[in-house]
């Protein structure tokens, strides 16, 4: 959404991505969820990682709290409230971005299957996987036999999403992967044709550094050959973009704050979130919108979790998340250094969002 990733490199949120994290079912001794009406011969799931969503809390916090520029992982947004509240962003006048991108990928995505033809979709940060079935239709009236495999910190959310595709769609397999893209992770291998998805314009959450590192990680997963589709929000007149990240319902707002909410629950510390206001600008010469929360009045944070007092100066802020904005050559460019081609660019009439079609060179 509105900056993220969530997830220091790698500050992002996902639009829509991070809203599943934290929903996670009851674990069993080997940290895997059961269900047993999940024992179906068309699901696998690979564990290659059972960390809990806020494991790196407090590290995160105690580092991005003591830093002169204050900054915390956007991440951290999505405790149930957090993901309620972004489900409700996603809908607001102002926020163009989510049905812009599915009304987008509705349109153009039979040619991206004709054109592609894969036997295996990948979708890296799943979520809930809604706009991936419009690909999956798309492949289902070609008559089709496909495997996902969805990507998720949350084995908890691959499972529901997984159960409700399963039902779908009769004809297909699920090979989920429990994993951070964000940190080491491997594709099941396969001599099959895959298209790779990354949603949401999520990318726009990593910072430069860590879009090439990520990109050039996609593109080692997959085969020469095999096509990856990316999701980005457009620059566009900065008054429709600013709007976006001040709606005039003030969701936003508590979408920001609610991150101090996350910390004072986990971390056992002491943030009357009144205490700070919702910032949001766009930085022309970076390109991206700025979420910061910013301290109405001199003040210190007690954190017991941590054993830290942090003191808040009036005026200062908290960096909670970018959203980087781009041009078609920028784009271009970017998928080039990784090793992609770009061979299709799709936007709608209004050029508000961008899908890039890319083959793995």
């Amino acid at each position: 959404m509105k900056t993220s990733q969530p997830t220091a490199a790698t500050a992002y949120r996902a639009e829509e991505i991070f809203a599943t994290q934290g929903r996670h079912g009851p674990l069993s001794v080997d940290g895997r969820l059961q269900d047993s009406r999940l024992q179906d011969s068309r699901l696998q799931i690979d564990v290659h990682t059972t960390l809990s969503p806020t494991a790196g809390l407090p590290h995160d916090v105690r580092h991005g709290l003591l830093a002169a520029q204050k900054t915390l992982p956007p991440k951290y947004f999505y405790d149930d409230r957090g993901a309620q509240l972004f489900d409700a962003i996603c809908d607001l006048p102002e926020y163009y971005l989510t049905r812009t991108e599915q009304g987008l990928l509705q349109r153009v995505a039979a040619e991206i299957v004709a054109l592609t033809q894969p036997s295996d979709v990948v979708e890296l940060g799943s979520g809930a996987a809604r706009k991936t079935r419009i690909v999956l239709d798309a492949l289902n009236h070609n008559g089709h036999e496909l495997t996902y495999l969805p990507m998720d910190v949350s084995e908890g959310m691959l499972r529901r999403a997984a159960r409700a595709l399963l039902r779908d769609y009769p004809q297909l397999r699920v090979h989920a992967v429990v994993a951070d893209y964000e940190r080491d992770w491997t594709l099941p291998p396969s001599a099959r044709r895959r298209l790779a998805l990354f949603l949401g314009s999520t990318i726009g959450n990593f910072t430069p550094a860590a879009t090439a590192a990520f990109l050039a990680k996609v593109r080692r997963e997959l085969a020469g050959g095999d096509h990856f589709l990316l999701g980005v929000d457009m620059v566009k007149p900065t008054a429709i973009i600013e709007a976006a990240y001040n709606d005039s319902q003030g969701l936003t707002a508590e979408f920001n704050r609610n991150i101090l909410r996350v910390i004072n629950h986990h971390l056992d510390a002491d943030f009357d979130p009144e205490r700070f206001t919702h910032v949001a600008f766009f930085n022309h010469a970076q390109s991206q919108i700025e979420m910061h929360l910013q301290a109405c009045e001199a003040h210190h944070v007690t954190i017991r979790g941590l054993r830290e007092r942090i003191a808040f100066a009036a005026g200062e802020t908290i960096h909670t998340e970018i959203s980087r904005k781009f041009t078609r050559e920028a784009v271009e460019a970017m998928l080039g250094t990784a090793g992609f081609e770009m061979v299709r660019w799709y936007t709608p009439a209004n050029n508000y969002f961008g899908l890039a079609l890319a083959r793995a060179q």
